[in-house]
């Protein structure tokens, strides 16, 4: 046990830059600049008017640096020592990184960066994304990894093993990517853009109702972060329910983004309808 604890508890030299990864990962490495070579390159390739727009671009670039920054710097340290930054860790993998992502809609950009020899892969990817996204299934992985990661037992687990606890942010990073690229895809009819306000709105209750569960707890129920040390001065009873804050009040705020977006998008395809009733 002590010497687990250790592997996953272990103090890194301060002189280190914050943007420098504590514990480096080959996986989030590659993952994030090979993705990101494959966007440029297929910038670089498409025509002039299949290009996506410079707020597209910006967006993705910002989408990919967040999970990156959550990843490979000193937050992942500082989320091994607090719960509440754990969540907040986690909050960025769901919410603002995926939206940016999906918002940016890549797909296209990437494919075109890609050697020909890897695009065959891709379309079995984009197969099992389509099984993925059916809409019984996308929000149940989402709210469902949330709630399993966060069992006491199987958190203290992945805290204390460090490649579950790499299966932990990978999972939950690809989860909320999944999500939110099947909620804001753009090309879609109203009525299926209600359906998926709705979505948000499953998902989002029982994170609040999880977050207010830990908000008003009396006990800690994760006592890991007491065995690795709190570096900031808050008792186990306050780090949780700032944890449960985090996990309930910032989901809904971006949720409520995502709900604009999506009535933003409604309204746009009704016009469309319109104008082209009009010309008919």
């Amino acid at each position: 046990m002590g010497s687990a604890i250790d592997a996953v508890c272990l103090y890194h030299p301060a002189e280190l830059p914050f943007f420098m990864p504590w514990e480096f990962s080959w996986t989030v490495f590659l993952a994030t600049f090979v993705t990101f070579g494959w966007f440029w390159r297929g910038l670089r390739r498409l025509p002039a008017g299949e290009r996506p727009s410079p707020w597209r671009i910006g967006s993705f670039v910002l989408g990919l640096a967040a999970d990156y920054a959550v990843l490979q710097t000193h937050i992942d340290f500082l989320a091994q020592h607090m719960f509440f930054i754990h969540r907040a860790a986690h909050f960025v993998l769901l919410y603002p990184a995926p939206i940016l992502i999906a918002l940016s809609a890549p797909g296209p950009t990437i494919r075109a960066g890609m050697s020909d020899n890897l695009k065959p892969p891709l379309d079995a990817l984009r197969k099992l994304l389509d099984f993925i996204h059916r809409p019984a299934i996308a929000p149940a992985l989402f709210i469902g990894l949330i709630y399993f990661w966060l069992i006491p037992q199987i958190h203290t687990r992945a805290m204390l093993d460090g490649n579950l606890h790499d299966a932990m942010d990978w999972s939950i990073a690809i989860s909320g990517l999944v999500f939110w690229s099947f909620i804001l895809e753009q090309r879609a009819a109203p009525t299926s853009l209600r359906m998926r306000i709705v979505q948000i709105s499953l998902v989002l209750l029982p994170q609040i109702v999880l977050g207010a569960v830990l908000w008003r707890s009396a006990a800690d129920v994760y006592p890991i972060y007491a065995i690795c040390g709190r570096i900031f001065a808050l008792t186990a009873l306050d780090d949780q329910h700032y944890g449960g804050l985090i996990l309930a009040l910032p989901s809904t705020v971006m949720s409520i983004v995502a709900v604009c977006i999506l009535m933003k998008l409604m309204h746009r395809l009704q016009l469309s309808c319109v104008a082209e009733r009009r010309a008919a």
